[in-house]
């Protein structure tokens, strides 16, 4: 292939794409003999040689020496031979240089798909290993398109793309507009875009907060945690490791600077900023700030707390529709649960009501199982006889004695409930029988008096269809005048 300029393209191309130069003129050769063997077969041997002096691809095809020819394609006679190598002898390889424009128009429209197709495979090779290292990197780009609500974005070197899934609510692009956003993940086998980005991810915000607060990025201090609901509320938990810096006042920043410009790049999501404490109860508690905590119940194995507030701090502490809660739990780890202190007072009053209902058990034992955590009947049911026993004055006979009464008090309760449902459900069934009847039978009265009604009135009224208004209904017109 005779063309002066392919060493001048194969290093502009490996310059603008960021691919390999060496990987570019394989992709050349095997172009050319892909073309070769389109135009003369596949059986022919063909060679192609990049020759780095002349910027040219050469290409030869090579022909086994013999006595006597019997494939053209791959033999050549020891006379033609000699002509080319005085030199030659029956056995060797001959190479001749082929011209590419003689291929024709077929075999250069194959050249040309095998050099697309390489170019973006090796596109494809040099995108991922470039970005497989930056994922969770914060990465700025162009708005270049919208595909079915996806967001495609210009980075430069390729393109990237904001699923709908990613994007935060309310948030509106145009084309040409900036974009900041967080590397998630970069496919190999992808058609489209192989950088997926997003702005929901909790990451997002701990990188941001990376970049604005120096002592997080010198890992003074450490960010433990954060949760997000996108584009409404945001938690983030951070520690000092040095006790005279302020992680929070670090993040907050002076008047507020550092946090202002998070909130400013997530379009105004607030943000709580958390100290962080090792003791889980007591982070419970930071997280669910400004309300006030009463008491926290810890229930290890489900890795659950009952959060008691008072009263008047209970929808601080659930939070518009449950967010704050429900951000508290990601952020912590824990399943909360919060209830006032009247909730709690109340449900603590029916389960200690409960106790008293089994046979056997006293106010003296209801106390002494109130304060080893068994606090309804329902719960000394499924108690462990082994734990039962711990208690003072509770021996093993009794221990099961105690949890066969619960069980007996338990369906008893059952039991009145079902019936006091059933009562309440035939009670408000008779009611709408009532109610259902009392119409009908107002008509039937209506009904009946009609033909007295009837009867009393005279042919002459009931023939006049005027109506008559300011009669007297009793009328004797026998009576006389009175006489003078």
């Amino acid at each position: 292939m005779l063309m002066a300029d392919v060493k001048r393209v194969v290093e502009q191309v490996s310059r603008d794409k960021g691919i390999d130069r060496q990987i570019l003129i394989q992709a050349l050769e095997e172009a050319l003999r892909s073309a070769a063997r389109k135009k003369y077969g596949a059986k022919i041997d063909i060679e192609a040689n990049f020759n780095d002096q002349s910027g040219e691809i050469e290409l030869f095809q090579f022909k086994e020496v013999v006595e006597e020819v019997t494939e053209p394609d791959l033999q050549i006679s020891l006379q033609e031979g000699r002509k080319l190598d005085p030199e030659c002898e029956v056995g060797d390889s001959l190479g001749t240089k082929m011209d590419a424009a003689t291929f024709g128009r077929i075999a250069a429209q194959s050249a040309k798909q095998v050099i697309i197709q390489k170019l973006k495979d090796a596109e494809r090779d040099a995108v991922y290993s470039n970005f497989i290292d930056r994922k969770g990197e914060i990465i700025n780009g162009i708005v270049q398109r919208f595909d079915r609500g996806d967001i495609v974005v210009n980075l430069g070197a390729t393109e990237a793309v904001l699923p709908v899934r990613e994007q935060v609510p309310r948030e509106s692009y145009r084309r040409g507009d900036r974009i900041r956003a967080l590397i998630l993940d970069v496919l190999y086998e992808s058609r489209g875009p192989q950088v997926v980005l997003t702005r929901t991810h909790p990451d997002f915000l701990v990188m941001l907060f990376k970049t604005e607060v120096p002592e997080i990025a010198e890992g003074i201090v450490d960010i433990k945690g954060a949760a997000r609901e996108p584009g409404s509320r945001a938690k983030i938990a951070v520690a000092s490791t040095d006790s005279d810096i302020d992680p929070v006042g670090a993040c907050v920043g002076m008047k507020g600077s550092r946090v202002q410009n998070v909130v400013q790049e997530l379009r105004g999501e607030k943000i709580d900023i958390i100290p962080w404490h090792v003791d889980a109860a007591k982070f419970v508690c930071n997280a669910l700030a400004p309300a006030e905590i009463s008491r926290v119940i810890i229930d290890e194995e489900n890795r659950a707390m009952e959060v008691i507030v008072p009263d008047d701090f209970l929808s601080v502490a659930i939070g518009k529709r449950g967010q704050n809660v429900r951000l508290a739990s990601k952020l912590t780890g824990w399943h909360l649960d919060v209830n006032s202190e009247s909730q709690y007072n109340q449900t603590m009053q029916s389960g200690y009501n409960s106790l008293m209902q089994v046979e056997g058990i006293g106010p003296g034992m209801a106390d002494a199982l109130f304060e080893k955590g068994y606090y309804s009947a329902e719960e000394l049911a499924g108690a462990d006889i082994e734990d039962l026993t711990q208690i003072r004055g509770i021996g093993e006979e009794k221990a099961k004695q105690m949890i066969l009464n619960a069980k007996v008090a338990l369906l008893a309760a059952k039991t009145r409930a079902e019936a006091a449902a059933a009562a309440a459900t035939a009670q408000a069934a008779a009611q709408a029988q009532d109610q259902k009847q009392t119409p009908a039978q107002t008509q039937e009265r209506s009904d009946a008096a009609a033909p007295t009604e009837a009867a009393a009135t005279s042919p002459a009224e009931a023939s006049d269809p005027v109506e008559k208004e300011n009669v007297p209904e009793q009328i004797d017109t026998n009576e006389k005048p009175p006489q003078e």
